[in-house]
């Protein structure tokens, strides 16, 4: 049960990387990300038939999505270890996090708006610091500030964790959430003649991604006010074959 429980978890996770990545805050941007953390112009990203341009892309993209990981990762200890401190209260702590969980997706929906949530906080920098660490401190930076769109989606994730047995299963969820949002981010500097036409289609429907990705966050704190995620791995444990 535990296993099937933690395997819900994880794509849950991964969901949410992947959504937040699709978001209007974050898609649109991919191009001006690359570009600054590259260092490499719009024209030779578009055109990178070059070893080298592929090459110096992947491992700024690897040490940005290093950043923004490292970020996540510590937030997802705290958030359990604060969950833990707490443990005498998981029921109520988990439903009032399925609460706010449901509240943060109905603002994602864009059906009703949260004001305080609607205050964009980002670190920027001017010019890029050179070299590999810059990227992971671009990497960081993005992690820490970008607001508004990919914070209530994060936010639901770190009050999931906080529910997690042990600080390592907040650990592993949190990377869990950024290899969604980061194996998206790869693949399209990687392939950037593939992302331009795609993005170019994909455009029109980032509303409809928005009210997907706050019903999906609703659907998430229903689980977890109901408890019925236990329940869902219950049902996978009677119906998958049990090894060892």
């Amino acid at each position: 049960m535990e296993s099937s429980s933690s395997q819900i978890s994880l794509l849950i996770a991964f969901t949410a990387g992947i959504f937040s990545f699709i978001s209007p805050c974050v898609l649109p941007l991919i191009p001006s990300y690359l570009t600054y953390i590259t260092g490499i112009s719009f024209d030779e990203l578009v055109d990178s038939r070059s070893s080298a341009v592929r090459r110096r892309t992947l491992f700024h993209s690897l040490f940005f999505i290093l950043g923004f990981t490292m970020v996540f990762v510590a937030l997802g200890a705290s958030a359990t270890y604060v969950g833990n401190f707490f443990h005498e209260n998981q029921v109520l702590i988990r439903r009032v996090g399925g609460v706010i969980v449901i509240l943060l997706g109905i603002h994602i929906t864009g059906f009703v708006k949260l004001s305080f949530l609607e205050r964009e906080k980002r670190f920027e920098f001017t010019d890029k610091p050179l070299g590999y660490l810059g990227s992971v401190l671009v990497g960081i930076a993005f992690a820490a500030g970008w607001t508004p769109c990919i914070g209530p989606i994060l936010a639901s994730i770190l009050l999931y964790a906080s529910t997690s047995d042990n600080v390592t299963s907040g650990i592993v969820l949190l990377i869990a959430y950024s290899l969604g949002l980061g194996l998206p981010f790869l693949l399209s500097a990687l392939a950037f003649n593939t992302f331009l036409t795609y993005f170019a289609k994909f455009n029109r429907y980032l509303r409809i991604v928005s009210i997907v990705s706050g019903i999906f966050l609703v659907i998430i704190g229903l689980l977890l006010v109901f408890d019925y995620l236990s329940l869902i791995s219950q049902y996978l444990n009677m119906m998958l074959p049990q090894t060892g």
